[in-house]
């Protein structure tokens, strides 16, 4: 009996081994893919690949509530209807984080040591709020909405420490320009994943994309405090200033520290990117709306917005690549480029609006809000002295959103007319190429001025 059991069950273990096997190899080494090109050129070392990780998880959690939100305060209702919840979204959530940004970058630059428990406490914080959430989702009820201004909050806040910690982790071997293409790459990338794994949960349920949320920014408080100490360390650091009190003119009181006080490149290029920043809040809701009252020419609603989507993540993927590419060459003259170039795409999208002309100015946008953030990044690691460099980009994060918010209030405002509403947006844009492109092309012809820093 024995050696008939052997006999018998021998095969079958050796092939449920083998099947094992031919399932297994492709994931393990998608993973070892993956995690060599994260740990490439010293981030491994330095701790930037867990901050790379740390970032796919957080944008895979952020996607999975976008889609268990959009279920609820768009798609399951009609679109006047849809429209005062999104409006009272906006309203509810938008409105105080208008008020908190501000406090956030000076906050940061009071407690540089707690920038892994900052994070860990967004993630914590998002573990309880998607589970509260979870359970108003399917009636969209009123309490769904400070949930949701917890979540937004907890997310910018995370996105404006992120950008303070990067510079902590920055591998010999990599720029500050590249590094940040990782990380950008690395959410865009988990976003990607995330979003047909949200839609088959939301199969299951209303809550479920929540669960899996939950879920996901709980890995992601682990990943935050085990990132390395460095993250929390200040040495060197202070907040971002232009003269010393034994340099300034007597009589002269040293302005607060601040954007303006790190030289005219980087300030330029910060109102350059407020707009394209604006543009990207804009077309988030206005499109929205639009491709879903008057969709693409032959297409549903469903397929016009998720062409209008995945122009717009392509076009930031390849804006990400090509920034890495560039290797931070002429930053002030490829932010004037972009901007100029988005203005004009903006504007023949505007005179003769139609599918393709919408497609275009998606991807162009996310082209040029990839860029353009890179080339800002690339000014203030050039220009801004590493003592400061910390709080600058905290600072400059908490602008840009704050831009985007409102861009997106100036969406959800207007009627759902296409020539209107590329007006609009050209309008904002140029105000922005008036503000900052001759500015940044007089900043690049007098080269780096290494302004003194306190």
């Amino acid at each position: 009996m024995r050696s008939g059991r052997s006999a018998s069950g021998g095969p079958l273990r050796r092939t449920g081994r083998s099947v094992g096997r031919v399932v297994r190899i492709p994931v393990t080494a998608t993973a070892r893919g993956i995690r060599k090109a994260t740990h490439a050129h010293g981030a491994g070392e330095s701790g930037l690949a867990k901050l790379i990780e740390l970032h796919a998880v957080n944008s895979a959690g952020d996607m999975l509530v976008t889609i268990a939100l959009a279920s609820t305060v768009f798609f399951s209702v009609p679109t006047d209807q849809a429209r005062g919840r999104v409006a009272l979204y906006l309203a509810v959530t938008m409105a105080p984080f208008t008020l908190l940004a501000p406090v956030i970058g000076p906050l940061l630059d009071r407690v540089p040591h707690g920038r892994r428990a900052a994070m860990a406490s967004a993630m914590l914080t998002r573990v309880v709020l998607a589970l509260t959430m979870s359970g108003a989702v399917a009636t969209g009820g009123l309490e769904l909405y400070p949930a949701a201004l917890g979540v937004l909050v907890a997310s910018k806040a995370y996105g404006v420490v992120r950008s303070a910690v990067v510079p902590r982790l920055l591998p010999p071997r990599i720029s500050l320009v590249k590094a940040n293409s990782r990380v950008t790459l690395g959410g865009l990338l988990a976003t990607g994943l995330a979003a047909p794994l949200g839609g088959a949960l939301h199969q299951l349920g209303p809550p479920y994309p929540l669960y899996g949320a939950s879920l996901v920014f709980a890995f992601g408080t682990y990943l935050s405090l085990s990132l390395p100490h460095t993250v929390d360390s200040d040495k060197g650091e202070t907040r971002a200033r232009l003269t010393s009190a034994e340099h300034r003119p007597r009589g002269k009181r040293i302005r607060k520290p601040g954007l303006r006080n790190v030289g005219p490149s980087v300030l330029h290029a910060l109102q350059a990117n407020a707009a394209l920043r604006m543009l990207s809040g804009f077309l988030t809701f206005f499109l929205a709306f639009l491709l879903r009252v008057h969709p693409l020419d032959g297409l549903s609603p469903a397929l016009s917005l998720g062409l209008a989507a995945v122009a717009a993540g392509a076009g930031n993927a390849l804006g990400t690549a090509i920034g890495a590419l560039l290797r931070s060459r002429g930053p002030e003259k490829t932010i004037a480029l972009v901007l100029t170039t988005t203005l004009g795409t903006t504007i023949a999208t505007a005179v003769f609006y139609g599918w393709f002309f919408v497609v275009v100015v998606a991807a162009v946008a996310g082209i040029s809000q990839a860029l353009g953030k890179q080339s800002l990044d690339s000014l203030i690691q050039r220009d801004v002295p590493e003592e400061v460099r910390t709080s600058a980009f905290a600072r400059s994060e908490t602008a840009l959103q704050m831009a985007w918010v409102v861009g997106g209030g100036i969406g959800i405002l207007l009627p759902l007319n296409g020539v209107l509403g590329m007006s609009v947006a050209a309008a904002f844009l140029a105000l922005g190429v008036t503000t900052a492109v001759r500015g940044l092309l007089a900043a690049a012809r007098r080269g780096s001025p290494h302004p003194r820093v306190a």
